[in-house]
């Protein structure tokens, strides 16, 4: 299994980043558009389908239906996550996503938040198979080039977005 990890430390309090991390809003904020994102559907702890998966928070047991195309080339390649924990103590807060079906062989993320009033430190881990057995192993080396472009910028936006107080606004590409 093969890990990637990227941490930040941004000027902003705990509170403001994980309120931001924690909802599909907040997804679509930070996911950067050449991946082509767009939210199909969003099905609570409670098993019902939300109307406006915008507002959202993403607790344990919520399930994101979502497809990728990224650079607008080839086929939509479709993705489901599950939250399997969310938790929040003194200084620090965590959400971990798996998915449950989607293109990795394997694909569990955690995020997480280690902060106070004034900065907090972001650290996204991932633990990931990439598919087809031995192909898939040979290839896992370059796999870094795509997460570590799709990480930097997740974390230069959540800089840009909590720091400035600019986009606060979502870019609205939730369709369900």
């Amino acid at each position: 299994m093969a890990t990637y990890e990227r941490r930040t430390t941004i000027r902003a309090p705990l509170e403001s980043v994980w309120e931001f991390h924690s909802t599909v809003a907040g997804l679509e904020a930070l996911t950067p558009d050449w991946l082509g994102l767009r939210v199909e559907a969003v099905i609570g702890p409670d098993g019902e389908r939300r109307g406006d998966p915008q507002s959202v928070t993403l607790e344990a047991g919520t399930e994101i239906s979502l497809s990728l195309q990224p650079f607008g080339q080839g086929p939509r390649q479709h993705w489901t996550s599950r939250i399997t924990e969310r938790t929040r103590g003194d200084g620090i807060a965590r959400f971990r996503d798996t998915m449950d079906d989607g293109p990795f062989e394997h694909w569990e993320h955690s995020h997480t938040f280690a902060g106070d009033d004034e900065q907090t430190t972001i650290i996204d881990r991932v633990d990931y198979r990439l598919p087809f057995g031995p192909l898939g192993t040979l290839a896992t080396p370059f796999s870094v080039v795509g997460f570590e472009g799709m990480f930097r910028q997740r974390h230069r936006e959540t800089r840009r977005v909590l720091e400035t107080g600019q986009g606060n606004e979502t870019r609205g590409r939730t369709r369900v």
